[in-house]
C-alpha cells in the first residue's frame, strides 16, 4: 500500500475518533491524488449502535458538478465542520449521545454532552434522533479538533468549560412534514443549523436538503449517502508559493508540530510567511521536500495552511 493511501486511511479513522489529522480541504486533495474514494467511516468494534444510521454526504462541487433543476424545492444550510453527534430522546428524556463512528456504531459521549444540552423535550415521539455537530468558534486555532478533543475528556466537567456548543440540523423520525417544520419544532430546546448564529463557527461548504419529508424518504439512500440531500462545496485551489524550510513548534500542551516557512505570499488581504503541516505523517504522504511549490490556504479565512504540493 502506497505512503499516501495508508496516511489517508489513518487519517479517516482518526477523524471519526474525533481527533482528525488534517483539514477537510487536506483530506479531499490528496484524496484526489490517491484516484480513489475511501469509505467513510472505520469499524468501532466496541462501539453502541445508533438508533437510526448516519449516513454520510454526496459531495458536489461549484461549477464542476450537475445540480438538481429543482433547487427551490431544496432547503440550504451551512455545513458546519466540527464533531458530529447523535442525541437519543425516549420519552422526551435524553438517554444517550453516540459520536458519529462509522454511521452504524459510535462511541458513548453522553455524560459530557448531558453538561449542554437539553436533559428533556416535548415530544409526540416515543424515540427521538436529534443529530448534530459540535462546534467551536473558528477565531480558535484549529477549531475542529478542539471540539473534537473535547468530546474526548475524561472530566465532564472540564467539557463544561470548553468553548463549544451543539448545532442541531437532523431530525429522527420526521417530525412534521417538512424539514423546516421539523427544525422549528425542536427550536426551543436547540440551536439549529438554520440561524445566523452559525457564522461565528467553522464551515465546509454548504448542505442542500429536499424540504418535502415525504419526497426525501421516498427517494431512499445509496449505500452511503441519501439522495434527497448532499453537500457543496468550492474546490480550494490554494495560492502557489515555495516552501523555504521546515521548523517545529511547540504548542501550550507541549505538542510538537511541524511549521512551513514559507516564500511570503498574500491571502484575502493578509501576508503569509508560515503555514502548519499538521504532522510527519502529512509531510510524508506529499513527498514535501524544501524547494517544493505548495498550494495554501487560510483556512476559515484566518489559519494558513498546506493543502498539498503543487502539480
Amino acid at each position: 500500500m502506497s505512503n499516501l493511501k495508508q496516511f489517508l486511511l489513518e487519517a479517516k479513522e482518526a477523524y471519526y475518533k474525533g481527533k482528525p489529522l488534517i483539514a477537510d480541504s487536506q483530506y479531499d486533495a490528496l484524496e484526489e491524488k490517491c484516484g480513489e474514494i475511501l469509505d467513510v467511516g472505520y469499524n468501532l468494534d466496541d462501539g453502541i449502535p445508533h438508533f437510526s444510521r448516519l449516513y454520510s454526504l454526496a459531495k458536489k462541487y461549484k461549477d464542476e458538478d450537475a445540480l438538481p433543476e429543482d433547487l427551490n424545492n431544496w432547503i440550504k444550510t451551512p455545513k458546519l465542520d466540527g464533531a458530529s453527534v447523535a442525541l437519543l430522546y425516549i420519552d422526551g428524556k435524553f438517554t444517550q449521545a453516540l459520536t458519529r463512528g462509522d454511521g452504524k456504531k459510535g462511541k458513548d459521549v453522553t455524560l459530557n454532552m448531558s453538561q449542554i444540552v437539553p436533559l428533556e423535550i416535548k415530544s409526540n415521539n416515543l424515540v427521538l434522533q436529534i443529530r448534530g455537530e459540535l462546534v467551536a468558534p473558528k477565531t480558535i486555532e484549529n477549531a475542529r479538533n478542539y471540539a473534537a478533543g473535547a468530546l474526548g475528556l475524561k472530566d465532564h466537567v472540564e467539557f463544561r468549560q470548553r468553548d463549544v456548543v451543539f448545532i442541531a440540523h437532523e431530525v429522527y423520525p420526521c417530525i412534521t412534514h417538512c424539514y423546516t417544520g421539523d427544525m422549528a419544532a425542536i427550536e426551543p430546546y436547540f440551536r439549529i443549523v438554520m440561524h445566523n448564529y452559525c457564522d461565528k463557527y467553522p464551515q465546509d461548504g454548504e448542505v442542500y436538503r429536499l424540504n418535502d419529508n415525504r419526497l426525501y424518504e421516498s427517494m431512499g439512500f445509496t449505500s452511503k449517502h441519501p439522495r434527497g440531500a448532499f453537500a457543496l462545496k468550492v474546490r480550494s485551489e490554494g495560492i502557489p508559493t515555495t516552501l523555504l524550510d521546515v521548523i517545529w513548534q511547540t504548542g501550550k500542551s507541549g505538542k510538537v508540530t511541524p511549521v512551513a516557512i514559507l516564500d511570503p505570499i498574500v491571502i484575502e488581504d493578509a501576508l503569509v510567511s508560515r503555514a502548519t503541516l499538521n504532522n510527519v505523517g502529512f509531510i510524508e504522504s506529499l513527498g514535501l521536500e524544501i524547494g517544493d511549490t505548495v498550494l495554501v490556504e487560510r483556512a476559515g479565512g484566518i489559519i494558513p495552511r498546506i493543502i498539498c504540493k503543487a502539480e
